[in-house]
């Protein structure tokens, strides 16, 4: 099943000219990275090695810039960024998986910067709430060095492989994470708010939380509810 997909259009390798655009996307961010952002990290994480690395500081900036909106003036890191797709040759990236895995389906049809820059300015497709919460994710894909694999979701997304499939039915992760019963369909207000707190007492360090983690488990748990209160 198709999770998440990024279109890249591009300029072949052996063309002198460098140019970028975007086709299909298919970026899911709710709840945030979502499956979209675990993609575009990935993407990033997988085609940064063989990038000059004098770019990469260039390439954090530009993910700041299409995060803020800004108008980025083109060219931009030898390439230039257009609408039209006439005469380029294209990479499809997917997120493809189940409900028992996950996998990474990378292909690239042209050079590494432009895989890069293509999910950086994809970006640009999302609103300005789903940017500001993916724009973190990017830069720590700049950061990684490893495999494209579990341990790779886990230090991008904080989430594990498991919680990685269930961010595809975003309800039933929040359900899961709240600890409702499976097969549970309807929840009132205050069945989340109470399931909510608990959950939060639990994670808390003062009530014998991880402080490594807490952070991280509060803010997923308060996605959690947003979710649930709002379908």
């Amino acid at each position: 099943m198709l999770l998440a997909e990024l279109e890249i259009w591009h300029t072949r390798p052996v063309t002198p000219t460098r140019r970028v655009a975007l086709g299909h996307l298919v970026l899911p961010t709710d709840p945030a990275p979502g499956l979209g952002g675990v993609l575009l990290a990935a993407v990033v994480a997988a085609y940064l090695p063989a990038v000059d690395d004098e770019l990469v500081p260039d390439l954090g900036r530009l993910i700041d810039q299409v995060t803020r909106g800004d108008r980025i003036v083109q060219p931009r890191l030898q390439h230039r960024y257009q609408i039209d797709r006439h005469g380029l040759a294209v990479s499809v990236h997917q997120l493809n998986g189940d409900a028992d895995n996950v996998t990474f389906d990378l292909h690239s049809m042209g050079r590494p910067l432009s895989q890069v820059l293509g999910a950086v300015y994809a970006l640009e497709r999302l609103d300005f709430d789903a940017r500001r919460a993916l724009a973190p994710v990017l830069h720590r894909a700049l950061r990684w060095r490893g495999p494209i694999g579990p341990s790779f979701v886990a230090d991008i997304s904080g989430v594990s492989r498991d919680d990685l499939v269930g961010l595809a039915d975003p309800r039933l992760w929040a359900l899961d994470l709240l600890g409702f019963p499976m097969g549970t369909v309807k929840v009132t207000k205050k069945e989340v708010m109470a399931r909510f707190r608990l959950k939060l007492r639990d994670a808390h360090p003062d009530h014998g939380g991880d402080d490594a983690v807490a952070g991280n488990a509060i803010e997923r748990l308060g996605e959690a509810r947003r979710i649930l209160l709002q379908s």
